[in-house]
């Protein structure tokens, strides 16, 4: 069966349908608009996992090129590993479900998104959210949904819900969020700074977009859903538990004074530990305690920040953490800086680079493009006191980099500009909270210390907020700690400039986010903002003027679009030659576009000079002086400036001789006349009439009606060819022999001397030749 739902104003509804599909899982969906498709299943395995205090949910969203009427690009054309987009609307679709499942539930769940289809206008990362949702909400798999997602803009000032791939194009705000029926669960999204007000307005704008499609979910599970699996929450006898708050809850307040995380930590272990020990717990029940001293640990913490508005290292709700900058600490590194927030501290560096190092990405709405500014954040375990590996980049780092990304992508200066591939890494070296804000501000840092002249000359920076929400009373927390989100009700993180938001994630844990609350996070999430980049602006106040003695020097040269081919040559030849004389780089981009990536201001101009020798016009009827670069008996290649090379032929040489080795040799400076410009732009040239130079006596033009003694320099089956003076060679074919024969190569030989006489000339000015001399 199916349902449809509107989707706010969009003109294309949502249809979710369920019973086709996918049998063997528990729930299984279908969820459409416009030509798009996502299959969502939903798997719960039978038993719980005893070995984790939290529900074990992966989720697996996979886009086939298929689905978009592609062959995978690249050597392999069988799917991989997941790409990051790929990983990113799985975490889009993980964030806002996970919270929902009940709470001592441990059984392993595994959502799995496969695009089916995909059009050029409806982007399926929502309707996956919408997919996830309705899979669980029809299942046996116990979860309190259900929800919905949506894509909205904000486009010409109206927001538009689920807008199109190119209506997206034209957006100042773009989030994805997901909600149940009366609250927000989850935002994702970026904005060229926008008001803090709009981005109130927006999400709650969504959330009315998606009360349909909360609706349809509802019917389907009314019509076909099936009862919800029965669990066993984690227990603990009233006694044990009694005697645990009783013994640690003064002991946890006291561990809450200490500040350092990693002693806190210790300190709030070992007392659980001495616990266990001292009143003799069986081992079977060891989870069972530690799982309730957490509990006991958070509303602790709750309640001391409710009462007495003093947090687990002694700051006020909407206090900051010392900060710390250090600009190009290291030398190397074309920018650098470290940026260090109490216990969280990121070392962040740019790296510029010529436009052939453009990451190539393939999506579905534009193909195969180029990417010139690129985030990576790293999370090596060492930055948590983890004794462990460093594996490769997991989904939160992936995650964490597109955070930060998307917060400063909008100061990145346009191509135009600025054309250097811009590549960001931060590092973690500590952390304690909000690593990706630290890395959205050290990537700020790193960019003006590269001299990167960022729009507006902004700083953009980024704090995470938190919230404490009990009943009516609640705090809102700036600058989180780690504790504070994992044991708080809210992650909420804001980037941007003085003048607005470029970048926003949101993950809640609880319901009822009142459009006050919202606001006043906002509000203080700014006034946090505005602090920080305080000290940024303190640290590094503008872009450097100069770039880094290190970096490569970039300058885009313009060339007519039609001629930047020649600039290429055959098979790279001219790039590659370019190079070898200046150790510049050419890359040719579209619209005549040449960019040239050197070291030295000199070595690019000589460079240019080298391009602007390859496009410029060859004149008609102008001398040049050139050198010999190649030698065939027909005659001799002159290269009369870096790749414009053209032919002299032997019967255009002033002293026509039969084989041009006889006068030239590779290397030999000549003078040339240009006689014309063939087909593919390539002059051919003369010595006749330079510097006193006359062309072949009289005698030497073919005449009709002459004999001469030539020699045989080609066989076919159709005739032979007879050069009857230096250059000038004609055809002998069978119909004019003199001996009749069907194949003129029983008769003729290459080289053999032959008499002919000449009696026609074709359209071309070649003679045809008899040897009917008669």
């Amino acid at each position: 069966m199916e349902e449809g739902a509107r989707i706010g104003n969009c003109p294309e509804p949502v249809i979710i349908e369920a019973g086709g599909y996918a049998g063997q899982a528990d729930g299984a969906v279908v969820v459409r608009q416009g030509g798009t498709a996502v299959l969502v299943t939903a798997v719960m395995s039978d038993d719980p996992n005893t070995d984790i205090d939290f529900t074990p949910l992966t989720v697996d969203y996979r886009e086939r090129p298929s689905a978009y009427g592609k062959i995978p690009g690249g050597f392999i054309k069988r799917e991989g590993k997941p790409t990051e987009r790929e990983i990113l609307v799985s975490r889009l679709v993980d964030r806002p479900i996970r919270p929902l499942f009940p709470e001592g539930f441990f059984h392993d769940v595994v959502v799995t998104a496969l695009t089916l289809s995909a059009d050029d206008r409806y982007d399926p990362d929502v309707l996956a959210i919408t997919g996830a949702s309705a899979a669980l909400h029809i299942s046996r798999i116990p979860w309190e949904g259900p929800i919905a997602g949506v894509r909205v803009c904000r486009i010409n000032g109206e927001f538009v819900a689920n807008p199109t791939y190119e209506e997206r194009k034209e957006a100042d705000l773009e989030i994805v969020m997901a909600g149940s029926k009366d609250a927000i669960v989850m935002v994702e999204g970026g904005a060229k700074e926008v008001p803090e007000e709009i981005i109130t307005e927006a999400l709650f704008f969504g959330l009315e977009a998606i009360r349909e499609v909360i609706e349809a979910q509802e019917k389907l599970r009314k019509e076909m859903g099936v009862p919800k699996a029965e669990f066993d929450p984690v227990t603990l006898e009233k006694e044990i538990l009694k005697k645990l708050e009783e013994e640690c809850s003064p002991k946890i307040m006291e561990a809450f004074s200490i500040k350092d995380k990693k002693e806190r930590y210790r300190t709030l272990d070992s007392i659980v530990e001495e616990f266990i020990e001292r009143n003799e717990i069986p081992e079977d029940l060891h989870f069972n305690v530690k799982y309730f001293f957490k509990k006991i640990e958070s509303r602790l913490m709750r309640e001391k920040i409710l009462k007495e508005g003093v947090r687990i290292d002694g700051r006020r709700p909407e206090e900051i953490r010392p900060i710390e900058i250090k600009v190009h600490p290291f030398e190397i590194p074309h920018g650098s800086a470290l940026f260090r927030r109490g216990q969280t501290q990121a070392y962040v560096t740019v790296t510029l680079g010529a436009p052939d190092e453009a990451q190539m990405i393939e999506t579905i709405a534009e193909g195969e493009v180029f990417k010139r500014f690129m985030l990576h954040y790293n999370f090596p375990p060492f930055s948590g006191g983890e004794a462990r590996p460093w594996g490769p980049p997991r989904r939160r780092e992936i995650g964490h980099g597109a955070l930060a990304e998307r917060a400063l992508e909008p100061v990145i200066p346009d191509e135009e500009e600025f054309p250097y591939i811009i590549r960001i890494v931060s590092d973690i070296l500590e952390s304690n909270g909000s690593t990706s804000m630290a890395t959205v501000c050290g990537g700020s840092l790193a960019l003006f210390d590269a001299g990167v002249p960022v729009k507006g000359g902004k700083h953009v920076a980024g704090i995470a907020m938190g919230l404490i929400l009990e009943g009516d009373r609640y705090v809102i927390l700036s600058d989180i700690l780690g504790d504070e989100d994992h044991l708080g009700d809210m992650d909420f993180k804001v980037a941007g400039t003085r003048d607005g938001v470029t970048s926003i994630q949101m993950d809640i844990k609880v319901k009822g986010i009142t459009k006050e609350i919202m606001r006043e996070a906002l509000d203080q999430a700014r006034e946090g903002r505005i602090y920080i980049l305080e000290r940024m602006y303190e640290a590094i106040p503008e872009p450097r003027k100069e770039l880094s003695p290190y970096a490569p020097r970039i300058v885009i040269h313009r060339v007519p679009e039609e001629k930047a081919p020649l600039i290429i040559g055959p098979g790279g030849a001219n790039v590659r030659k370019i190079y070898e004389e200046t150790e510049v780089k050419v890359w040719v981009g579209e619209e005549g576009k040449v960019y040239l990536t050197g070291y030295s201001d000199e070595a690019i101009q000589k460079a240019i000079q080298m391009i602007e020798d390859l496009v410029k016009d060859v004149e008609v009827g102008k001398v040049y002086e050139g050198k010999v670069t190649r030698v065939e008996p027909y005659g001799a290649f002159i290269e009369i400036w870096p790749g414009k090379i053209g032919l002299l032929h032997v019967s255009k040489m002033a002293q026509p001789v039969k084989h041009a080795g006889e006068k030239y040799s590779v290397g030999d400076v000549v003078k040339v006349k240009v006689l014309e410009i063939d087909d593919l732009g390539r002059p051919k040239f003369t010595t006749m009439g330079i510097d006193g130079e006359v062309g072949p006596p009289e005698e030497h033009k073919v005449q009709v009606g002459n004999v001469y003694e030539g020699t045989v320099t080609r066989v076919e089956i159709y005739g032979a060819f007879v050069e009857i003076l230096p250059g000038k060679v004609g055809l002998l074919h069978v119909e004019n022999m003199r001996r009749k024969v069907r194949d003129a190569r029983t008769a003729f030989r290459v080289g053999q001397k032959v008499k002919v006489k000449v009696f026609d000339l074709d359209e071309k000015g070649r003679p045809k030749l008899t040897d009917r001399l008669d």
